[in-house]
């Protein structure tokens, strides 16, 4: 997506996600000259399931897309769920990569967290906890029928609780239509992907002490999707990492693709 013959730029999307998880208005991309890379994780979309998949073979599997496009170091971008997948390519292969931008990443909770999610996120998380993945798959399957009913009220309906700057991004009609198309391609072969990678996100098989390039991490004051406190332990465990804060809740890089594509590109560079 983007310039077929751009600068090329590996983008990990959200969770779930599939490779259609573009921005909504992919104008931004062009206008920069970027080759936007994106790939389907195990379990989503094109991309078969993976029981059991950590963080670290999702980077193998970045790493081997990378050969096959005949590329050596690229800037990566990963948002929400991508992030750590982001974080697991610097641990595994920094070689790779020639910038590092985590936005609104996922990252591990304490129990005193749990009541600042939206209330979706929190029974999730309180279903891994008790039971793992067999107490969160019929929770994840009963979401993404209602979601594969009508894409847009499902995921509007899950996200009902979430913060005014959010439900202002899902009223935009681009944001629905690119939220349609990704959202059914990622769960159309099921829910168990998606149980997976939530399994994945929550038992980390990488250490964020591992991790050897600079990340640049974007938050939002009012997440309620990852809260601040959750993110700012995150970025103090990285060996080195800036946090970089703004105001609005966990859809706020809609707002500000360009400014974050910008700076990374210019890390890149001047790396």
């Amino acid at each position: 997506m983007g310039c077929a013959d751009g600068i090329p730029v590996l983008r990990l999307q959200g969770t779930p996600g599939s490779r259609l998880n573009r921005h909504p208005k992919p104008q931004v991309w062009a206008r920069l000259g970027v080759r936007v890379i994106m790939a389907d994780r195990p379990g989503y979309g094109a991309s078969t399931r993976m029981p059991g998949r950590g963080l670290a073979s999702v980077a193998e599997d970045l790493v081997e897309l990378l050969d096959h496009l005949g590329l050596d170091r690229v800037p990566v971008t990963g948002l929400s769920g991508g992030g750590p997948h982001v974080l697991a390519l610097g641990a595994g292969h920094p070689q790779r990569i020639s910038a590092a931008t985590v936005v609104v990443g996922a990252a591990p909770l304490t129990d005193a967290e749990l009541p600042l999610l939206i209330g979706v996120n929190a029974e999730g998380e309180r279903r891994l906890r008790e039971g793992g993945w067999h107490a969160l798959y019929p929770l994840l399957r009963e979401l993404r029928d209602k979601v594969l009913a009508d894409p847009l009220a499902g995921f509007r309906a899950a996200l009902s609780d979430a913060p005014a700057e959010d439900q202002a991004v899902m009223s935009d009609p681009a944001w629905q239509q690119t939220l349609r198309q990704s959202l059914t391609e990622s769960l159309r072969a099921g829910a168990e992907g998606w149980c997976d990678e939530a399994l994945a996100l929550y038992n980390w098989d990488i250490a964020p002490e591992q991790v050897r390039v600079h990340v640049v991490w974007y938050h939002s004051r009012h997440d309620a999707n990852v809260p601040l406190p959750a993110a700012q332990r995150m970025v103090d465990r990285l060996p080195s990492a800036e946090l970089r804060l703004w105001d609005g809740g966990h859809l706020e890089t809609f707002h500000r693709e360009e400014q974050l594509m910008r700076d990374l590109l210019a890390r890149a560079e001047s790396g």
